[in-house]
Parts: C-alpha cells; structure tokens; sequence
C-alpha cells in the first residue's frame, strides 16, 4: 500500500522543493501550481497596506479582494496555496464520495432496469486517480502565478510576526500598515496510547491511498469521520466507526443524525457506540484497536485508521507574543466581533480564530477583514461583524444533512417560544421518483411569527436546498412568502415549500374557520 506520511515530502518552511505522494503527472501539477519548486520570493517594496500569513480560503480571498481594491499587499505561505480545502479537505473528500456514490449505485442498478454482470470491475485506485486529477485541475484557481498575476506580492516561506508591525519570511522583513492571520487549522491527534507508533491516517493523509484497506476503523463521528465512513464502506472496505455518545454527528439533532445513521447501517458501517479507545497495538502487519464499552474491554483488528476527532489551530511559530496578538492553544487567535486581535493592527479570519471551520465561513470573514482593516469607521459604526452572519453547513454523507440557524433546543436555552414545522420526503413526489426519499425538512419559526430562525435538511442534496433558506433569513423573508411562491413541479425543493404550507395550515385557527363556515353559508 501507497502511503505518505506527509502530504508533501521535503521541507516547504526552509522552501526546498518538494513532491506529493504518489508521485504522478496530477500530483506534479498540483505541486506546480501551489508550491512550485522554481520559486524566486520577491523584494519587499515598501510597506504594505496588507500583509497576509497563510494561503488557505480565507488568506486567499482576503489577499484577492484587497488587491483588487488597489492596496499593496503581500501573501506568505509556508506550505500549499490552497490550505486545507483544495489540498486534503472539500476537494479531494467531495471527489471520493462522489466515486463511492458511483459504486453504491451501480450495486443497486437492477431497480433500475440494470442487469450488472460478473464482469464488472471496480478499480479504487482509478477513483483515487480521478481525484487527483480533478484536484489538479481545479489547482490553477488558487496557483503562486495567478496570483502574482494579481499584483499581489507571493512569499514562499515560514513567516513570523518580529514587531508589532513587521512580519519576517525567508530573511525579509516586510513591514505593514495592517495584517491578517490566516493560517488555518490542522487535524487533532488524540491521546491514544499507542496510535502514534502504530501509524494512523487523518484527512492530510487518507488521500494519497492507491490501495483499498480491506479493514479500517475511523476514531470520531463528526462530519469528516461519517463522510469517509460510509465512502470507504461503499468502496468494500470493512469500517467500524467509533464514537464516544451515542448517535452520530453529535452536533446535529439526533432525529436528523438518526436518519443518515441508518442509511449508513445499510450500506454496511459498523457503530460502536458510547465507546472509549484505549490504546492501539501493532500486532504483525495488523493494526490492535482497544476500547471499552459500558466497561468491557473489545478489541478490534483493521489495517489502518483514520482519525476524526477535531482540528487545533495553527499558531505555533508565528511569533503572536512579539506583535501583541492574544491566542489559546485549543482555540486559537482571539478576536472581537470585527476579527480584529489585541494589536489594533493585525486581524484574523478562518479556522485560526472561529469555531465555524468551513471554507465558506472563512471566505466570509475574509470579507469583513478586508471591510474593516482597509475601510475602518472613525466611530466604529461601519464595521461588519462577525455576529451578523448567518452561516449554514452540511454533512456530504448519502443523504446529506444540512443547518442553518438555531437549533430548538437552543433557542429554548436562550428563552424564545418557537413552534417547528416539517415535511417528509417520502411524501414529495420527486424524491421517491428518484429513489431519494430518506429525510425531511424541519423549519423553526418565532412562535406567533412567520420569521424563521433556523432549519435543518436531511436530502439527498440538502446541501443545495439549505441555501434557500439561508437566504430568507438574511433578508427576512418568512415562510408566508415561501408558502406564496410557486415552485416548479415535480423537484425536491418543494419540501421546503410544504413545510412552509404547513405553517399556513397551522394559522387557520377554530375561530377563522367557524368564521369562514358562516361566510360560506350565507353565500349559498
């Protein structure tokens, strides 16, 4: 089996060439695009309107907007353009599953009209290879020349605060008027005794497999555990998922995780629940997971496995404490609601300093850094703010499951009355047409109101509907509007619509209607 250990060999902080394992003509673009070897950092000219650290979503974004608005800015990243998304996060897992949906269906062709001979052969390292090269493909977008192309000044090195107004990359120093960290987060390693030795895989490293593990155990039920849980199951391998509570996704409502649940179940995921791993032994060529469940002790033999138990910041060697910046270990940089940190001049956004790691959040707070650091009200009252945002998130399993807003256990704790409304899928007709009936949306609403304050979409493009309600919400619309709107027949998105049809049932009262009934039969 085919394994790096590191996403990219040799050393990106001293700025050596490197190469991505395995080692293809996809892997060599993407090398060429976001950390070409030939490199020559340029000279600083200058100080900076903006000097932004790490080249992930947020560095990115935030770097591309304050370019394009005429400052002089400069970028520094000390790995991958690209960070986490492009390289071992959204991109590469969202092309596995894909490839693994493509399997899934193909077994279960013959409702179709589909006969599926013995012939049929199923290549995992093709599937690996087609994420590869989409990757590649995609690379250019976030590539070292495109955005040098973009008058942005692009250093190739580890850099670190020296000042209160200067960073230092590769032995310059770059002095700036403001600056934003960007440095993201990187995959938690849990205090298992024994993991480190026996070898483990986390999402920076799952997708330089070519092989199939016939057997892997994946520690932690969050998002990125789930979504490789059931991809590998679906590839053939043997996955047990452990999780400490007893339902997956512990975040999410646990009547919306019970239905991807058993779907999981169905595809052949094996759940230890309310479980605790103990310690990880080598055992030949096999991998020892042991674990305690209601204090007996199991254990169970894999070949590899991965971990999912949450992401860490990336602070360490910034030099925080020479530029004034506050941070904790687990949490990150800390900032106020306008993402700026203790030094006035220096800003944060992405998984560095929010706890809403996804590649649109971090896009949105690139945002208000750049509205803020580049554009600040003399009296503050301009600035955007972080708690203005409205940010929705999914769940890429099969189905997926996707929120926005409050949840209503959390609207109780914070003393608003609210009344819920859902519809099923098993009852739109598009959804059992398509053989995609598992879910339902599920619509919270201030009671005595029409005014939503959140929702959650299990769908098998719940993904794709939540928008829609992201989008009411930031304008206010209620769910009278969504209930007056036609939608075209027969589509998915008309959940949402008999959801909405729901709550205008529900303001037919007695009184109304013993109204209308006299109405009625006077006008006879």
């Amino acid at each position: 089996m085919i394994r790096g250990d590191r996403f990219l060999t040799g050393s990106p902080v001293n700025h050596e060439p490197g190469t991505k394992l395995p080692e293809d003509d996809y892997n060599q673009t993407l090398i060429n695009n976001v950390h070409p070897s030939d490199w020559i950092n340029p000279e600083p000219d200058g100080r900076y309107n903006l000097v932004v650290i790490g080249a992930g979503t947020a560095g990115l974004v935030t770097a591309a907007i304050g370019a394009a608005l005429g400052a002089r800015v400069a970028l520094i990243e000390s790995h991958l353009m690209g960070g986490d998304c492009l390289n071992f996060g959204c991109v590469p897992s969202k092309a596995v599953i894909r490839a693994s949906r493509a399997w899934a269906e193909a077994r279960n062709s013959a409702e179709f009209g589909i006969g599926m001979s013995d012939a049929v052969r199923y290549d995992f390292g093709t599937a690996m290879a087609r994420m590869r090269r989409l990757r590649a493909r995609i690379s250019h977008v976030d590539s070292a020349y495109r955005y040098k192309k973009m008058g942005i000044d692009l250093f190739i090195g580890h850099g670190q605060f020296i000042g209160k107004d200067s960073v230092e990359v590769s032995g310059k120093a770059l002095r700036f008027a403001k600056a934003a960290v960007c440095t993201g987060a990187r995959a938690a390693s849990p205090p298992i005794p024994g993991l480190m030795e026996a070898g483990y895989l986390t999402n920076e490293t799952l997708f330089t497999l070519t092989e199939l593990p016939p057997r892997m155990a994946v520690i932690g039920a969050g998002p990125i555990g789930c979504e490789m849980a059931q991809a590998f199951t679906r590839f053939g391998s043997k996955v047990c998922l452990f999780e400490k509570t007893g339902h997956i996704l512990p975040r999410e409502d646990a009547d919306a995780a019970l239905v991807v649940e058993e779907q999981m179940k169905k595809d052949g995921v094996c759940f230890v629940f309310e479980s605790k791993v103990t310690r990880v032994e080598i055992r030949g060529k096999e991998k020892v997971v042991h674990h305690e469940i209601n204090g007996f002790k199991k254990e169970l033999v894999v070949d590899e496995i991965l971990v999912g138990t949450g992401r860490i910041p990336n602070i360490e060697g910034l030099g925080l404490e020479e530029a004034g910046v506050e941070y904790d270990p687990k949490l990150g940089v800390k900032v106020n609601n306008k993402l700026q940190t203790a030094n006035p001049r220096i800003y944060a956004a992405g998984d560095v300093c929010f706890p809403f790691k996804f590649t649109h959040a971090a896009d949105a707070l690139a945002q208000i850094v750049i509205q803020n650091a580049l554009f600040p009200h003399p009296f503050g009252l301009g600035n955007a703010k972080t708690d203005r945002l409205i940010i929705p998130w999914c769940t890429y399993t099969s189905p997926e499951i996707a929120h926005v807003g409050m949840y209503e256990a959390e609207a109780r704790i914070r003393g608003i009355d609210t009344e819920t409304f859902s519809f099923r899928l098993d009852e739109v007709d598009r959804a059992i047409l398509d053989g995609e009936e598992q879910g339902f949306a599920c619509i919270h609403v201030r009671k005595g109101t029409d005014r939503i304050l959140g929702a959650t979409i299990v769908a098998a493009h719940a993904g794709d509907l939540i928008s829609e309600i992201t989008l009411a919400m930031r304008t206010r619309i209620g769910l009278g509007t969504i209930a007056g709107t036609i939608y075209p027949y027969p589509t998915q998105a008309e959940v949402i619509k008999r959801a909405a049809n729901a709550w205008r049932k529900g303001r037919l009262t007695e009184k109304k209607k013993n109204i209308l009934a006299r109405w009625f039969a006077w006008t006879r």
